[in-house]
């Protein structure tokens, strides 16, 4: 045979996406630990999106594209009035969720916010209960939402373990439209052929790139990347239900497929590899180990690795707050993980270049004992100069042992710890905190700051009595699951 004619036999699907497709088919969730986790996880991701629609940069994005239509048994966004086709209002859901940085995150090789895949999720549920309903069927319940929602976590996070796609340049939200297409096609009745179809146009669609999340140019479209991914995902979703015929080798194919074009030749750490180690790494099966093992961002928006350093900050406030101008330097002991993504120095551009800059998460708390949205914004930065000051005296140095805990499955620990040096030659003691309260290890202590997040969202867009049905419900996991899915979200309507 000539060897200037490509053989021309289609494969079997890539082991990768049949095992997803059999996954999101066949799992039964049964994990107490697991859906428990998942309900609070959907009080804390709605009521983060609550919260971000005070801010305009947010809003202006959401609503239908051509004003003033109208969508029968639309879904809809919470906080808003607005009626959608799912595709639009999983990228409203989505924007609003991760607008702020506050919701759940998953930390390994590769970093993401799983609860981000809740935007098709709600999204494509609201609207089938809905017409279910209408159609003289039973509705689909928020025990739905809640399995869906632990098996997005799951594929998500279990991709995560040991494939570095920052590491080739591409942003994690390529996890956020797999996951979010698996469970999407499943909740809209695919079969196997259809899921499979759709997980392999989710794989060959291209994907983001980290652009957008580090210096120089990091800014606002990190806050609604894995909106546009979920919202994606319902669309490659409803295209594979149309019939539309799947891509066999999306990950394998031969100098065309994902891993020959995205996953190898720019790493230069694996483009020396063989072909079989520059392929996906999946060191455990797909169960419910991620939403048991998810973390919560509880105390700060603020990206992930810089919780600890945040939380550090808060307590040596008190020890540096009437000596300001006597500090010399600030010394950030840290892992490469931060140091990779968030430690920069130089002019800030706007609150997403704030809110993935460590040293600037440590000036603020270390000024003011808090970290607020409000508080990266550009007119509190302009008004409060001695931040700038202070991220001129910081020094980020890495600790081995807080990188190489980072990645150990028994501790995930995202360690920081600061310590505060004096122009008298005198100096703070370091304060360490190594795992974030929103970590599994620290679950009691922060379910119920949890809740009290979840509240304190909520106020800001409904009155008390609504307020308290929503949070009296959500506490109950029995009622909470029994409840028809478009009952749930008409609570969250304005």
């Amino acid at each position: 045979m000539s060897a200037n004619v490509d053989l021309n036999e289609r494969p079997d699907y890539d082991p990768v996406i049949q095992d997803i497709a059999d996954y999101v088919l066949s799992y039964r969730v049964e994990s107490v630990e697991a859906l428990d986790t998942a309900r609070n996880c959907l009080m804390d991701t709605l009521g983060c999106g609550l919260l971000a629609l005070r801010f305009p940069e947010c809003t202006k994005h959401l609503g239908p594209l051509v004003e003033g239509t109208l969508v029968p048994h639309g879904a809809r966004v919470p906080g808003t009035s607005f009626r959608l086709d799912p595709v639009k209002a999983a990228w409203d859901i989505g924007c609003i969720v991760r607008w702020l940085d506050y919701n759940d995150t998953w930390l390994a090789a590769e970093w993401g916010h799983p609860s981000d895949n809740l935007g098709g999720i709600l999204a494509v549920a609201d609207h089938l209960s809905q017409r279910r309903v209408v159609n003289g069927e039973a509705p689909l319940t928020t025990r739905t939402v809640l399995d869906a929602m632990v098996m997005a976590h799951e594929i998500q996070g279990v991709l995560a373990l040991e494939n570095a796609f920052n590491r080739v340049g591409l942003d994690h939200v390529f996890l956020v439209k797999l996951a979010s297409t698996a469970v999407t096609a499943k909740l809209m009745g695919a079969s196997r052929q259809q899921l499979l179809s759709a997980l392999s146009h989710a794989i060959v669609d291209g994907q983001a790139l980290r652009t957008y999340r580090h210096a120089p140019n990091a800014g606002s479209r990190k806050s609604w990347a894995a909106g546009d991914a979920t919202s994606r995902a319902v669309r490659l979703a409803d295209i594979a239900l149309r019939g539309e015929m799947g891509i066999p080798g999306a990950l394998s194919a031969p100098q065309w497929g994902f891993y020959d074009v995205l996953f190898s030749h720019t790493n230069k750490d694996l483009a020396t590899k063989p072909a079989a180690l520059r392929q996906f790494r999946l060191p455990q099966p797909y169960g419910s180990y991620v939403m048991e093992h998810v973390l919560f961002k509880i105390s700060f928006p603020a990206e992930f690795h810089a919780q600890t350093a945040a939380e550090a900050a808060v307590i040596l406030h008190p020890q540096v707050r009437e000596r300001l101008d006597r500090i010399a330097r600030i010394v950030i002991t840290t892992h490469e993980s931060a140091i990779r993504i968030i430690s920069k120095v130089g002019p800030l551009a706007n609150a997403a270049d704030r809110d993935h800059c460590l040293q600037y998460m440590v000036a603020v708390p270390l000024l003011y004992g808090d970290l607020t949205a409000e508080h990266y914004e550009d007119a509190f930065h302009a008004e409060h100069p001695l931040i700038d000051q202070l991220r001129d005296k910081m020094e980020v140095v890495e600790d081995e042992r807080y990188s190489r805990e980072y990645l150990e499955p028994d501790k995930r620990s995202i360690a920081n710890a600061i310590q505060v040096f004096f122009d008298d030659g005198t100096c703070t003691e370091q304060v360490a905190v190594e795992y974030p309260v929103g970590h599994r290890r620290r679950r009691a202590e922060g379910i119920p700051l949890l809740e009290r997040k979840f509240a304190s969202n909520l106020a800001t867009r409904f009155p008390a009595q609504r307020c308290e049905r929503i949070i009296s419900l959500c506490r109950d996991q029995a009622a909470l699951e029994a409840t028809p899915v478009h009952r749930f979200v008409d609570l969250f309507v304005i």
